[in-house]
């Protein structure tokens, strides 16, 4: 994984405006909330994908810095005031807070759009049409009903207590879309794959984006600040539902194996091909940050 991380770090520092671009300071919040940390989940699993479809790796590059960047947007927003009021993010201040509310604002915002330059100003599929899907799959994902309809649903629910069904409608949207989103355009960096095949994947994506969710939520209870590089017992605080605050911890935790199981049982089919997927759900589930 450190190779793929690796290249996804130079191709991002390649394709981000340069801070020294007018408008300076929007620039350097741009890269400022990009590049430097994170695990690099979802370009990850867009290499996975496409590595399983047999995808020229410079597209895959190019669709892993998309879905790279609409996730760092979501952060910076995720993190302003009127939203989680949070001030550290990836082990830094936020975006907000190391620069201003109005510039981390714009750095979103130029982020999201620059997502979708990318996957219009570069070559990623044989067919046209193909490639249109690939820009749609992205919007659909980021929208209202994706991951800013699950923010929405998250922020109506702060004081609340969801039920299980409740907890995963919002997390199928709000952390699941963008995981769904990056393993579907990877995939469709490559070569033809069957209509259940797509399925299979779709069922992979969904079940590591919900064991994500369900792990984010017990390493919120149980880990530090530090380890986590973020303010570790915020959801607690701020009184939000969680798969922890709904089952317990240990039960948690169960859930999480669970969705692992179910994430590899939807991948039997590729045989080898998968290798990459499977070892990326067991680091979902298995991961201490």
């Amino acid at each position: 994984m450190g190779g793929i991380q690796g290249r996804v770090e130079s191709a991002l520092e390649r394709l981000l405006p340069a801070g020294d671009i007018v408008p300076q300071r929007l620039h350097r919040a741009m890269r400022y909330a990009v590049l430097g940390g994170g695990k690099r989940v979802r370009p990850l699993l867009a290499y996975a994908a496409g590595e399983l479809a047999s995808a020229d790796p410079a597209r895959m590059e190019v669709v892993a810095c998309a879905v790279e960047c609409i996730h760092a947007y979501s952060l910076v927003h995720d993190d302003l005031p009127c939203m989680d009021d949070d001030v550290l993010r990836r082990g830094k201040p936020t975006c907000h807070v190391e620069f201003d509310e109005a510039t981390a604002l714009l750095a979103g915002d130029s982020l999201q759009a620059l997502a979708f330059q990318l996957l219009t100003d570069h070559r990623l599929a044989e067919q046209a049409a193909a490639q249109v899907e690939m820009v749609r799959i992205l919007a659909a994902a980021c929208g209202s009903r994706g991951m800013a309809g699950g923010q929405a649903i998250d922020l109506a629910s702060v004081g609340k207590q969801l039920t299980v069904p409740e907890l995963e409608h919002m997390h199928i949207h709000k952390t699941g879309a963008l995981i769904r989103a990056s393993v579907a355009l990877g995939a469709r960096c490559g070569g033809p794959l069957a209509a259940a095949e797509f399925e299979y994947l779709e069922r992979y994506s969904k079940f590591v984006g919900l064991a994500f969710q369900v792990v984010d939520d017990v390493l919120d209870c149980e880990a530090s600040t530090a380890t986590l590089g973020k303010t570790a017992g915020k959801d607690a605080a701020n009184n939000k539902p969680t798969y922890v605050t709904a089952l317990g911890v240990a039960r948690a935790r169960s859930l999480a194996e669970e969705l692992r199981a179910q994430a590899h049982e939807a991948l039997a089919g590729f045989g080898a091909r998968a290798a990459r997927l499977a070892e990326l759900a067991d680091f979902i589930v298995l991961r201490r940050f």
